[in-house]
């Protein structure tokens, strides 16, 4: 057979920009900077650090989510350089503790405030457009990086994350707020 170039797209998909960044789907191309996160040894907290190999596994499962569930977390794309530097967005596998807005930045990315811009916008993604009720952040309790984003979007801990097999042995806090308590929070910021 001879060799094919087969491009899928999802119809449909949204591309967001906030004043630094591109949210849009994942594409093969950030593949390399996404194996360098999850290569890392500050991965720890999520999962990590991987192969490469089980880097590129993982990196599937959010066209997989996207295709199938029609979310998943965005490629976070930075505006001026178009780097790829992390990815942030709604993540509910099978038997999550709830609505998650999830994110993981590149360590070359971290310290820009780029997680909380990201994490703005996609909030508001998944509550006008998913119609969430809630969001939440599963984060491991030594992630204090992770905490100080979640406060800074607004979130309180909740208490312990029940995970689900296999990520049951892992520890995990629940961080989260309502839709009302997001949109509230919102308002008073723009006046």
């Amino acid at each position: 057979m001879g060799g094919l170039d087969v491009a899928l797209e999802i119809g449909g998909a949204p591309v967001i920009e906030t004043g630094r960044l591109v949210l849009r789907l994942p594409q093969a191309g950030d593949f390399e900077r996404y194996a360098e996160l999850f290569g890392d040894e500050s991965a720890r907290h999520i999962g990590g650090p991987l192969s490469r190999g089980d880097a590129w596994r993982r990196f599937l499962q959010m066209p997989g989510a996207w295709m199938l569930q029609g979310f998943g977390m965005f490629s976070v794309v930075e505006k001026a350089s178009g780097r790829w530097v992390g990815q942030a967005g709604p993540w509910q596998p099978d038997g999550w503790p709830g609505t998650e807005v999830g994110y993981a930045f590149h360590p070359d990315a971290r310290g820009r405030g780029y997680a909380t811009e990201a994490c703005e916008a996609a909030i508001d993604w998944a509550f006008d457009t998913l119609g969430w009720t809630e969001v939440i952040h599963c984060i491991a309790p030594a992630n204090t990086a992770s905490q100080q984003v979640a406060v800074r979007l607004g979130s309180t801990r909740l208490g312990k994350a029940a995970l689900p097999p296999p990520l049951d042995t892992h520890e995990a806090d629940l961080w989260g707020q309502s839709r009302e308590a997001w949109r509230a929070r919102r308002a008073e910021s723009s006046r």
